[in-house]
């Protein structure tokens, strides 16, 4: 059967709910339990999640490590309510951890971890993983942030992922946060992103010529038993059908969360401009090679990166594309009520995560790291 006789499969039905109210929110950050005097990582996930509160349990997943867990919001229509609930998330984790004498931060990598310490979890999915990955599962955990945007319909979702995919380099250089590795100085602002391209199924996707096209190009996966269901496709940017969203994944977790506010009402912005004005120019869009190139330089250099313009054939700093951008982002920024988490993207693109780690690495250790690390999870302030 050809592909254009082919029904849609149940898993790409798109939700008719999400034409009601677009551009709604939903994060997901994963976060690292530790050890308190060690500062090492806590292999505790089977042991954490029945003592969580009903609501907490509700909001935090497994992951594949067990030193891992994912904490996920409801839907927002702003970041302020997304920032909210994460916030009173993070202070929950940490009071239920601290109960059990553990604590608990993030950022995109834990400094020192070595792999031959690591602990795979017990669930079925990451059982699977590990059957699937071997050895490679117990490759030292790596800590995102994930990015919800609803869109209206699929159609347009793929054309936003196209054009999200020229961002996403940007939107990893401003969220460098793991500039450490088996306790050395790799001299990557993200040391995550080449340790997650270890598994299958990552990196920044094709573009798509249609829905259709991304449906059996998934389906097929599928049909075929390569990949039991479409999440398991950990791209960087994706069409998620069960929820109406793109899923922005490149991210590093932020330490902070009003890092993760400014990262997200950019995030919300450029797919509410892509959606409504499709900014970003053919050329970038079909230049795969020049989107690879760039999200390599982003994690080697984070904020201080100089990231190729495929269309004007000349490097841009990210300074300068931020001064193009950010402008074109602020109406859609008054439309969505998070103007003022967008002007934090300036802030961070000063400061980042990576060089306030590295700067703090220096006049300390790499375990007084992870103690200011634990203390940046209740923060609420830039400084």
């Amino acid at each position: 059967m050809s592909p254009t006789q082919r029904a849609i499969p149940a898993w790409a039905d798109w939700p008719a709910a999400a034409s009601e109210t677009p551009y709604t929110l939903g994060v997901e950050e994963e976060v690292m339990m530790l050890e308190p005097h060690s500062w090492a990582l806590a292999h505790a996930i089977d042991s954490v999640l029945p003592t969580l509160s009903p609501t907490l349990a509700a909001k935090a997943t497994a992951e594949t490590h067990g030193s891992a867990l994912e904490l996920q919001t409801g839907i927002h229509n702003e970041v302020s309510g997304a920032m909210d609930e994460l916030r009173a998330l993070r202070d929950e984790l940490h009071e239920a951890l601290e109960r059990m004498q553990l604590r608990v931060a993030t950022a995109g990598t834990h400094p020192f971890a070595v792999w031959h310490n690591i602990v795979v979890s017990g669930g079925d999915r990451y059982q699977f993983v590990y059957g699937s990955m071997r050895e490679l599962a117990r490759r030292e955990p790596t800590f995102a942030l994930h990015v919800h945007v609803g869109i209206a319909e699929p159609e347009t979702a793929i054309r936003v992922c196209n054009r999200m995919r020229v961002h996403l380099p940007l939107l990893l250089a401003l969220s460098g946060n793991s500039p450490f590795w088996q306790g050395r100085d790799t001299g990557l602002a993200s040391a995550r992103t080449p340790l997650f391209q270890a598994f299958p199924r990552v990196g920044i996707p094709r573009a798509f010529n249609d829905y259709g096209d991304y449906v059996e190009t998934v389906d097929l996966l599928i049909r075929s038993e390569g990949v039991p269901e479409p999440t398991f496709l950990w791209w960087d940017v994706r069409p998620q059908p069960r929820f109406g969203t793109i899923e922005v994944r490149i991210m590093d977790a932020q330490s902070r969360t009003d890092e993760t506010a400014a990262l997200v009402a950019l995030t919300q912005c450029l797919a509410k401009l892509e959606a409504e004005q499709g900014y970003a120019a053919p050329a970038a869009i079909g230049a795969q090679e020049v989107i690879s190139e760039n999200r390599f330089i982003a994690a080697r250099d984070g904020v201080d990166a100089r990231l190729i313009d495929a269309e004007a054939e000349v490097r841009v700093s990210v300074k300068d594309m931020l001064g193009d951008l950010l402008p074109l982002c602020r109406s859609h920024a008054e439309d969505l009520g998070c103007e003022r988490e967008l002007e934090w993207v300036n802030q961070l693109a000063t400061r980042s995560g990576a060089k306030r780690q590295l700067q703090r690495a220096r006049q300390g250790s790499l375990t007084g790291l992870l103690a200011h690390l634990a203390d940046d999870f209740q923060a609420r302030t830039l400084t």
